[in-house]
């Protein structure tokens, strides 16, 4: 009888806050002997390697050499922009299920109908896909291979998600996705509230969120096919959207353990992470720094960054801000440089970065808040080292965080634009300084940070629920 692991096929969604959690799964699948076949699109994967190259540690000391990085066509042309969301649901929709039969195909050296000469050992056992394209599961039992769908953001919004049918049956959503009326529904008492102006799907132009309703819509039917139904969280911290659908999991949150690199996960990102602001942390005072950073996609214009720069300057405290390329939109003001703010780093009071290193900056303990997009990567990064929020999401499910970080959990506050629909500098000095006086709100951090550790110790129940889902990989 063979002892080799099974090779599990991992399948991100192609954006950063997608793979990088993915990443993470795989190389705890990998530490337990698993052999990983990890697929992004040929763009992203290009981006990866260049980022692992022009960090000092080099490519070739990062992946485990149980993970293999393989990559596909996204279907769209050079000129094609990628951090357009729409365009990468349609892309996803189109072009990836087909490429990901194919990509099965090959390396199981069959014709899809489970015959083939090749060794057992080298095919593909199970699929694991992002929840976002859990219909990638039919194509997983097309070709005769188990599946489980890996949920990178909140439960609680997959949980909406499996209630569209019911919200178009009460008429709270029309056939399109269009909210009948303004209003904030809630689930479950316990449960983030959901404003229908802001439901996930509500970007772009009208044609866009049609698509992407029906986006979301495939994605909750989708799930029903999947043997596992991984979350990236705990109980104790969604513990009502977990007991409305007891088929998520919780194995979260997934943190990386490995204290002595300087980068968070390898193979994840898309820019090389700058890990200077790490010494650069290390000769602040403790829970002094204010962190900022906004994710992958979020873009703010000249207007809102100089008002955000200037709060921070009224603040008159350290911070180290990530203001990624692209962050910035050009408008008519392309030569405009960020870094004349600092005068290029020289400024004592900050410093800015174009990406970072986020779990290890988050777990310093010179950092005192954290000026957040509020995607799930960074709301349990946050939430894992006992940081307070500063709420500024920008679109999806970002809104649907930011009411548990706010009215659920309790352990941040969110902004409140002037009439011109910015977020001032007044507003950004005033709320730093009442969340950094509030001791409940740094009280409760602490104890949520406690709670979630807890749930990825040894005995933790996250930890328990991993080892479930390994050993039925293990008999896959």
């Amino acid at each position: 009888m063979s002892t080799t692991k099974p090779r599990v096929l991992v399948v991100p969604v192609p954006a950063q806050g997608h793979v990088k959690p993915l990443m993470l799964f795989s190389h705890k699948l990998a530490k337990h002997g698993f052999r990983i076949t990890f697929v992004n699109t040929e763009f992203n994967h290009k981006r990866i390697l260049s980022a692992m190259n022009d960090h000092d540690e080099g490519s070739d000391k990062g992946l485990v050499p149980e993970i293999e990085l393989v990559s596909i066509p996204d279907g769209l042309g050079p000129e094609n922009d990628r951090t357009d969301a729409i365009e990468l649901a349609k892309c996803t929709l189109e072009t990836i299920p087909a490429e990901i039969e194919k990509l099965i195909t090959t390396i199981n050296g069959g014709d899809g109908g489970g015959v083939s000469e090749s060794s057992d050992d080298d095919k593909i056992r199970c699929v694991v896909s992002d929840v976002h394209m859990s219909w990638i599961m039919e194509v997983a039992a097309k070709m005769g291979v188990k599946g489980a769908v890996f949920c990178p953001s909140s439960a609680a919004l997959s949980v909406y998600t499996m209630n569209i049918p019911k919200m178009l049956h009460d008429g709270i959503l029309d056939r399109d996705g269009k909210p009948t009326k303004k209003q904030k529904i809630q689930l479950a008492t316990g449960m983030p509230a959901m404003d229908t102006s802001k439901f996930p799907w509500n970007f772009g132009d009208l044609a866009s969120q049609k698509m992407m309703f029906h986006h979301y819509f495939r994605t909750g039917q989708g799930l029903k096919m999947a043997n596992w139904w991984l979350c990236n969280t705990a109980y104790e911290i969604e513990y009502v959207a977990l007991s409305l659908f007891p088929r998520f999991i919780p194995i979260g949150p997934l943190m990386k353990n490995d204290s002595h690199s300087s980068v968070d996960i390898s193979g994840s990102q898309f820019w090389p992470e700058d890990s200077s602001c790490l010494n650069w942390l290390n000769q602040q005072k403790p829970r002094s720094v204010i962190y900022i950073a906004f994710g992958s996609f979020a873009v703010h214009d000249q207007a809102q960054f100089q008002e955000l720069a200037l709060g921070l300057e009224l603040t008159g405290r350290p911070f180290l801000w990530v203001v990624r390329p692209g962050f910035i939109s050009n408008g008519d003001n392309s030569s405009f440089n960020p870094y004349d703010f600092l005068g290029n780093n020289s400024n004592n009071l900050g410093k800015i970065v174009s990406w970072a290193p986020q779990q290890k900056v988050l777990a310093h303990p010179s950092i005192a808040c954290f000026v957040s997009h509020c995607g799930w990567n960074s709301t349990m990064e946050g939430l894992s080292n006992g940081v307070p929020f500063l709420c500024w999401p920008y679109f999806a499910d970002q809104h649907l965080d930011k009411s548990y970080i706010c009215d659920v959990w309790k352990v941040g506050m969110g902004f409140e634009p002037n009439v011109n629909g910015l977020i001032s500098s007044e507003e950004v000095k005033n709320k730093v300084d009442k969340l950094l006086s509030d001791g409940d709100i740094r009280r409760r951090s602490l104890e949520l940070k406690e709670i979630v550790t807890k749930n990825i110790a040894k005995d933790g129940q996250s930890s328990k629920n991993f080892n479930s889902f390994i050993k039925w990989l293990e008999e896959a």
